[in-house]
């Protein structure tokens, strides 16, 4: 494959990539062939002797992958698209003319962070941005993720939950949606080793559900107990391990929590 195919494949990816709704299969296939192309010229890995225009064009690919792949769900692409845009966001930033994507696609790396529970790098990453403090204080695509992981430190889940619907661009749900994956279990895990039952009612508030399906989809994972007559979920608990907790104190604090759950979400 020659450099020469490069303008085509890049504009068939394009369409493919903007077209309403996008054509996921179509851009995996070009970004397939175009990832070729950018090997075989020296543009995955730049050197100095290319010029700013082709520079410009490997960079637009590898923002495409980096969204395609949160499109397609696939974390560990992302990871590798991010990781090859490194070279262009840092060591070209004086030559190249700014890209609209780069900070929507840093933001989704500093989410990815949160998932993955890398609380230091998350910081270290933030720190490292070339941003003013004042900032990444208004820049949407930054101060999304800020907010997420401030929520995360103070136990705010229902603003995390919130949050999904003020995602400043469509792929950052994903990440929302794995992040309150994460809560709903540490959340059960609480209420397994707190409570011998709920109403399936609180049960599904506490844990952010907005469909008794889900819940008892749920609730089946968990080897929860659903008792559909009575309306309770009765869980399983491993063994028999006494915890010294404040029960009484505990399910008078979350069931009015869930009662001002219910009337945010």
């Amino acid at each position: 494959m020659s450099s020469s195919q490069l303008p085509g494949l890049y504009k068939e990816l394009l369409r493919a990539f903007t077209s309403r709704p996008s054509d996921l299969q179509k851009t995996g296939q070009l970004l397939t062939q175009l990832k070729i192309v950018l090997i075989e010229t020296g543009l995955i890995f730049p050197q100095r002797d290319h010029k700013p225009n082709e520079l410009v064009v490997a960079r637009d690919i590898l923002e495409i992958g980096a969204f395609w792949s949160i499109r397609t769900k696939d974390v560990p692409s992302f990871d590798r698209y991010f990781a090859q845009l490194q070279t262009f966001y840092n060591d070209y930033s004086s030559v190249l003319p700014m890209s609209e994507r780069e900070y929507p696609i840093r933001g989704l790396n500093l989410i990815r962070l949160l998932i993955q529970n890398r609380i230091a790098d998350f910081h270290t990453t933030l720190e490292s941005l070339p941003l003013p403090a004042d900032e990444l204080a208004v820049n949407p695509f930054i101060k999304h993720p800020v907010n997420l992981e401030r929520w995360l430190m103070e136990g705010s889940y229902s603003k995390v939950w919130k949050a999904r619907e003020e995602a400043p661009a469509e792929e950052y749900k994903f990440f929302v949606d794995s992040l309150m994956g994460t809560i709903r279990n540490e959340i059960a895990s609480c209420e397994e080793a707190a409570y011998d039952s709920l109403p399936l009612k609180d049960a599904g508030t506490l844990l952010f559900f907005k469909s008794q399906s889900e819940l008892l989809a749920f609730a089946q994972q968990r080897n929860w107990q659903v008792n559909l007559t009575a309306e309770t979920i009765t869980f399983a608990h491993k063994g028999e391990e006494k915890l010294d907790i404040p029960k009484e104190k505990l399910i008078a604090n979350n069931l009015a929590y869930a009662r001002e759950l219910e009337q945010i979400v």
